[in-house]
């Protein structure tokens, strides 16, 4: 069945071209679509979330969401109208669980301060601390069952906290390539996630 795009702009229909490609695994449509909207999405979030490290960690999420469902894309609206949509879906329910998570500081000095004398402590809140850990430990189990050129690219990123320049070097890739292939490794950590009986 032939799918009417006239309502799109010339560049929205380009995109519809590249969605197809997609689809049908083509990695350089991937990357272009990343190298298009990359920019937009993390400024964007930078706004709405007022950091750099949860701007890029959502811009990759938001990516690795629209590309694991790019085959549900339907051109009855622009692909950056829908890339932008479950951009903002999900930084939107970031933003609530982080607020879910957060004690008031707005409080008076009652009984309930005095049940969180460290509330104010410059450091790292220790069960904070130990989810970190435990999110890290499961999350190094999953990468393990990548297949070996994700699981290099997750780990040289999050594990050793190379910056993209530093993983192109190591691996002789062009960085467009790798940010593109460490979405798609996002994607498949995230279907592996799916069928685990934990969540990261």
């Amino acid at each position: 069945m032939e799918v009417v795009t006239n309502n799109l702009s010339e560049k929205a229909q380009r995109d519809y071209a590249l969605v197809q490609k997609a689809i049908k695994g083509d990695q350089k449509a991937y990357t272009e679509l990343l190298d298009r909207y990359r920019d937009a999405i993390y400024y964007m979030l930078l706004k709405m979330v007022n950091n750099a490290s949860d701007a890029e960690d959502l811009t990759i999420e938001a990516f690795g969401k629209a590309f694991k469902n790019i085959d549900q894309y339907a051109p009855n609206f622009a692909f950056s109208t829908w890339l932008f949509k479950i951009a903002t879906n999900n930084c939107i329910d970031f933003i609530r669980k982080r607020k879910a998570n957060t004690v008031s500081l707005d409080q008076t000095a009652d009984d309930d301060d005095r049940l969180h004398p460290d509330i104010m402590a410059p450091v790292l809140d220790p069960e904070e601390s130990l989810i970190k850990e435990q999110k890290l430990k499961l999350l190094r189990s999953i990468v393990s069952r990548l297949k070996p050129r994700y699981r290099k690219l997750i780990e040289l990123r999050y594990f050793h906290e190379y910056s993209y320049e530093e993983i192109s070097e190591e691996l002789e890739l062009p960085i467009g390539t790798v940010k593109a292939q460490l979405f798609r490794a996002r994607e498949l950590l995230f279907n592996i996630l799916k069928h685990t009986t934990h969540h990261i």
